[in-house]
């Protein structure tokens, strides 16, 4: 099957830029300073966590849709960590998502694990780290 879009992305390690393709992001890249890096730039967990919590609401948003729920207010936050593993690192994420008043209780939490099980990122790291969804109010 063709993909229906693909990023391209150019970076030379964890002090240098990153790049798109078509120019546009050109960031710097930096260790941040729990790492011993300036934290003159970003990295790439951050550029995962937000890449993971635009895909994550978009996602919410249109399964709140199909069933006929307002998801205008909601807003997720992607905690995207490192964590120390037998000598190496690896990934662990907490996403927090505000939900509206009236997403409380059953409701919400069926559109989170329906996010969870649909979003291409969620997806990606199913079954490889740490992942934890909260519902916040």
């Amino acid at each position: 099957m063709e993909p229906t879009y693909t990023a391209v992305a150019t970076s030379s390690g964890r002090e240098a830029r990153a790049v798109t393709a078509d120019g546009q992001l050109d960031v710097q890249l930096a260790f941040p300073k729990e790492m011993g890096g300036t934290g003159d730039g970003l990295n790439p967990e951050q550029l995962f966590a937000a890449g993971w919590a635009a895909c994550f609401s978009t996602t919410l948003d249109r399964i709140a849709e199909r069933r006929n729920l307002d998801a205008k207010d909601v807003a997720v936050t992607a905690e995207v960590s490192l964590v120390p593993a037998d000598g190496r690192f690896t990934l662990a994420a907490v996403l927090r998502v505000e939900l509206p008043d009236h997403l409380r209780g059953a409701a919400g939490q069926k559109l989170l694990e329906a996010a969870n099980s649909i979003c291409p990122y969620s997806r990606a790291v199913e079954g490889n780290i740490s992942v934890e969804v909260v519902a916040e109010f």
